[in-house]
């Protein structure tokens, strides 16, 4: 499989290409004989460095071997396992019985273990101010896209819903900013989707003290194009949500970037009562 065309998740591959090439150069050892002292084809060290082809801890402790470098193999392997863990297919992650659910109780540690969380969702709702049932819309969808069961869904549902507690966690802060499209996307009925709107329009009235809610307006100048869905872990790590997958992003430059497009995003919305009756006009649209 080639390796996921994500620019954080490439660059982290790249880098981890580049560190095998730099041994092997500084060994002096040629491309050709170290396919052949590793046993692989001829051409496998070279879409390695060139990050063609993601290698395996295997490949890592024979290219060290050969190299005479066992003492960075296990900070080579590390690295590896860092770049693995950093794009985690949404299939991968609900494997197996009870996977969707298990996957949502999953997301609890990480939102009890910060303390600041900044939220940008451009399609749906953010999932800790979503409704019940609209969670059970959302993630019945989710099922049937990872070819997960049906019955995997309420207790995946009982979980995000339960996950919902941290907001009212002393000390805890939540920034959410949503495009104002995201509010007229239909998931259900009509009545689920008034539910849900009216949920937020009370949230906007600081119904959470913790939470402020933002609405980034159709007809508002903006200095950020829309982006995929995206969260904020205290200013150090963000989690990416893309269609095949969970990106997870720590290096320093990759966070202040979505940092920096957060805050842009951010001028370009309205919060209070300028928000509540933007979600109000939309709650309209299904009543």
């Amino acid at each position: 499989m080639p390796a996921p065309q994500y620019p954080a998740v490439q660059a982290a591959r790249r880098a981890l290409a580049d560190r095998l090439r730099e041994i092997r150069l500084n060994s002096g050892i040629k491309t050709k004989y170290l396919a052949e002292a590793a046993g692989w084809d001829r051409w496998k060290v070279g879409k390695i460095e060139h990050a063609q082809r993601a290698p395996t801890v295997a490949d890592i402790r024979a290219w060290c071997r050969v190299c005479n470098a066992e003492d960075q193999c296990d900070d080579l392997i590390a690295a590896l396992q860092s770049v693995d863990s950093a794009y985690s297919t949404w299939k991968r992650l609900q494997r197996g019985k009870g996977g969707l659910r298990r996957l949502q109780e999953s997301r609890l540690a990480l939102y009890e273990g910060s303390s600041t969380d900044w939220t940008y969702c451009s399609q749906v709702v953010p999932g800790l101010l979503q409704t019940r049932n609209y969670v059970a819309e959302l993630l019945t969808l989710v099922s049937h896209r990872s070819g997960g069961p049906d019955d995997d869904v309420p207790g995946a549902v009982a979980a995000r819903i339960d996950r919902q507690r941290v907001l009212w966690r002393p000390g805890r802060k939540f920034l959410f900013l949503m495009e104002e499209a995201a509010l007229y996307y239909r998931l259900g009925e009509p009545q689920v989707m008034a539910d849900q709107l009216s949920h937020l329009a009370n949230i906007t009235a600081s119904a959470i003290p913790s939470v402020a809610l933002g609405v980034l307006p159709f007809s508002r100048p903006r200095s950020q194009w829309v982006l995929e869905n995206f969260t904020v872990f205290d200013g150090d790590k963000v989690e990416v949500e893309i269609l095949s997958a969970l990106v997870t992003i720590t290096a320093r430059g990759e966070v202040s970037l979505y940092l920096s497009a957060f805050e842009e995003l951010y001028r370009s919305a309205v919060f209070g009562e300028e928000a509540r009756r933007l979600i109000e006009a939309a709650a309209d649209t299904y009543r």
